[in-house]
């Protein structure tokens, strides 16, 4: 007979809970305000580390998205997930009313810085960690307490707040949402209220795509995919644009 897992008392709960958070919030300050590329040394250590965090807590595999019984339905999914958003990239690049979504100077990179980002800097600086933490820790540790819907909520919610420091000075950087939102402070606030919203509504399907397929690894391709294959085709509009 297999024995489930202890579920955590709430006052551990908690305590774990709150650690998590205080742990996220110093490394989003740190890569904020860091050294370039913090958070692609400190990003897998902390995957780590919450990864024992939540097994010591009695979390299972199946608990964190990492089952190897759900590796191969993730792997699915994550082509999909990739291809869907290749297609829709592809589709938004090629059309003139919507091409100026990509124009951001953040993309303004040579090819090898290009490619260096997309595929070491993304997945391991930022879809590594957040994925352990909101899609498998956190998701982990609220579910199997208070169930799968409060779960992916309080994971959606607190993935949103993770965006404030990144997105403040987003408007002065993405030419759309400058010219939308305005680049001043009231288009700052905007700015960062509306990623702030945006990536709440990403981590809801995120979570769902987590709860369809059991593995962490399909929400996080469906990540990397929008962050790593955005940057790509920014960059190639940029080398083309200003060629």
């Amino acid at each position: 007979m297999t024995l489930r897992n202890p579920r955590p008392s709430r006052r551990r709960l908690v305590l774990l809970f709150g650690a998590v958070l205080v742990v996220l919030a110093a490394v989003n300050v740190a890569d904020k305000y860091g050294p370039h590329h913090t958070g692609l040394v400190v990003g897998p250590l902390v995957a780590l580390g919450l990864v024992l965090l939540g097994r010591r807590a009695g979390l299972s595999w199946h608990d964190l998205g990492m089952s190897k019984r759900t590796l191969l339905p993730g792997l699915k999914y994550a082509v999909g997930a990739v291809l869907a958003v290749a297609v829709v990239y592809g589709a938004g690049a090629a059309l003139p009313w919507t091409r100026p979504a990509f124009h951001d100077v953040r993309y303004h990179l040579h090819l090898g810085a290009a490619l260096m980002t997309a595929f070491i800097v993304v997945p391991l600086g930022t879809v590594l960690l957040e994925e352990v933490a909101f899609r498998g820790v956190l998701l982990g540790l609220v579910r199997r307490h208070r169930g799968a819907a409060w779960a992916s909520i309080t994971s959606s919610v607190l993935f949103g707040l993770w965006h404030i420091l990144p997105s403040l000075r987003l408007n002065g950087a993405n030419q759309a949402v400058g010219a939308v939102l305005g680049t001043d402070l009231a288009g700052r606030v905007l700015t960062v209220a509306g990623v702030v919203a945006f990536t709440a509504l990403a981590g809801l399907l995120l979570c769902e795509l987590r709860r369809r397929s059991g593995s962490i690894l399909a929400a996080a391709a469906l990540h990397w995919a929008t962050n790593g294959m955005g940057l790509l085709v920014g960059t190639f509009l940029a080398t083309v644009r200003f060629a």
